[in-house]
């Protein structure tokens, strides 16, 4: 317990303290408590799962992943087209004999699949630049911030296409272009045109969304709009993930379609 000498002084000592616990009430109202810092809405660094996990539970089996949102509203003929061929995919994976795709024979995913992140993704953030790092066959997506899109004219088409962004307040807004014609989300097809835009923001202390609207008009009836959710994974270490002569899980047959290694088969 404080002492004081007299009674003034204690009616001194008494005022300066409530003028400093008013300050100091009006300066906890200003700054951010130690929880808040932790939380920096543009902190979107380190290791993010697809969350909530469309996997959970199940290990070395075959899932196809729902195609996200509503699904593409394409112009004829191609809707009639794709919607054949999810037909016949849906049909072989129903059957346990489910068709071969680009990932299973080790290519890239491209974008926007590379943000789906059937595997982790790891996000490094650098001045100017962010880059996503996906664990599934080691993929490196770079983002440029603060730059201006080129004419499309002069943007090499790649399998991530070209990628720009800033920072709206907590959003960061990236414009993708220049992802090459073969490199098919969901098998959905698209022009050299396509525009790919993408909202990201924390949601939450270890949480994370992705709003993604796919343009296209020579395709698309109107833009193809959905969202990938994420949860920060703190403990998890991304492993490498390269596909040699093989892929490490899967295994394709001579009529096209891919089966599960067994355990025995599995290095």
């Amino acid at each position: 317990m404080m002492r004081f000498k007299t009674f003034a002084h204690a009616a001194a000592m008494a005022a300066a303290m409530l003028a400093g616990a008013v300050e100091a009430q009006a300066a906890k109202a200003r700054v951010p408590s130690p929880q808040a810092r932790t939380v920096a809405p543009k902190d979107i660094s380190g290791v993010w799962e697809l969350y909530p996990d469309p996997f959970a539970g199940e290990e070395n089996t075959f899932r196809e992943l729902p195609v996200p949102g509503d699904g593409p509203k394409l112009r004829e003929p191609y809707a009639a087209q794709w919607k054949a061929l999810r037909d016949k995919r849906d049909a072989a994976l129903k059957a346990g004999t489910p068709l071969v795709d680009p990932s299973t024979q080790c290519m890239p995913e491209g974008m926007p699949m590379i943000m789906g992140a059937i595997f982790p993704i790891e996000i490094l953030q650098t001045p100017g630049r962010v880059t996503v790092l996906a664990e599934f066959l080691t993929q490196t997506r770079r983002i440029y911030l603060n730059r201006a899109q080129p004419k499309m004219d002069d943007i090499t088409p790649s399998f991530y296409g070209l990628t720009t962004g800033r920072w709206e307040g907590n959003t960061l807004v990236l414009t993708t272009r220049g992802v090459k014609e073969d490199v098919r989300f969901f098998e959905i097809p698209h022009s050299a045109e396509m525009t790919i835009t993408e909202r990201i923001r924390r949601t939450g202390p270890e949480l994370m969304e992705d709003q993604i609207t796919i343009e296209d008009p020579k395709m698309l009836l109107k833009p193809y709009r959905f969202t990938y959710g994420y949860k920060r994974n703190r403990q998890y270490e991304m492993m490498e993930y390269f596909c040699e002569r093989d892929d490490p899980l899967l295994k394709v047959k001579a009529d096209g379609t891919v089966e599960m290694k067994t355990s025995d088969e599995i290095k």
